[in-house]
């Protein structure tokens, strides 16, 4: 296990983007690479923690915390885990959490469908990214999940890769990792979750290597 906390937010303006269905499915990853994480459930809706309970509990710990103190409060329910993954509400309704959970993840991730409107929201994202970098001792590393895609695998030729070109002329770091659209995920909130060959196993193990390299 490695001995610096790998710290994960999965952010963005509004609901509906795939926050949630990314953080438990990121968690499951990181438990079965042997890095057993805590799951926070940030947003007041609280659906980390519902699908915990419907699943019959996952193999690691999920808590509610939806304050504005997460930065604060976070290390006393850490102990020696290594891993902790943040599941923040939407910054347009729920700012003071979603920017406190900003100041303690190390790593921000933005979910985003690769459509014109979801491609348009993300200057306001980049502001609301400047300005908690301001309150951070050290800057956060920042990334684009390209989610909901039309292809399977992380291409830069199918049908998304005008969408990963213009964030990335935006001045986004875009992850090689993108989840397609499958009823793998998209019906999978209840139910238990097995990530093994699944995009989402590529993700936590790039995000792990964005680690090691920061």
């Amino acid at each position: 296990m490695a001995s610096v906390l790998l710290s994960c937010a999965f952010i963005n303006l509004k609901p509906g983007v795939g926050k949630t269905t990314s953080a438990v499915w990121l968690a499951h990853a990181l438990y079965e690479l042997g890095r057993p994480p805590l799951l926070v459930d940030g947003d007041p809706a609280g659906s980390a923690l519902r699908w915990s309970e419907l699943a019959g509990g996952f193999p690691f710990p999920v808590i509610a915390l939806p304050v504005g103190d997460v930065h604060r409060r976070i290390d006393d329910f850490l102990g020696l885990r290594k891993a902790v993954v943040h599941d923040a509400p939407q910054l347009e309704d729920h700012a003071r959490i979603a920017r406190s959970i900003m100041r303690h993840a190390d790593e921000w991730i933005v979910p985003v469908t690769p459509a014109p409107i979801e491609l348009d929201r993300m200057a306001p994202i980049g502001a609301e990214m400047g300005d908690v970098q301001s309150l951070r001792a050290r800057p956060a590393r920042t990334a684009v999940l390209l989610n909901r895609t039309n292809r399977p695998d992380a291409t830069r030729t199918g049908p998304d890769a005008d969408a990963r070109e213009v964030l990335a002329e935006r001045g986004f770091d875009v992850l090689d990792t993108q989840i397609a659209r499958l009823d793998l995920y998209s019906q999978s909130f209840g139910g238990p979750v097995r990530a093994q060959d699944t995009a989402y196993m590529d993700l936590a193990e790039e995000l792990i290597k964005r680690q090691e390299n920061a």
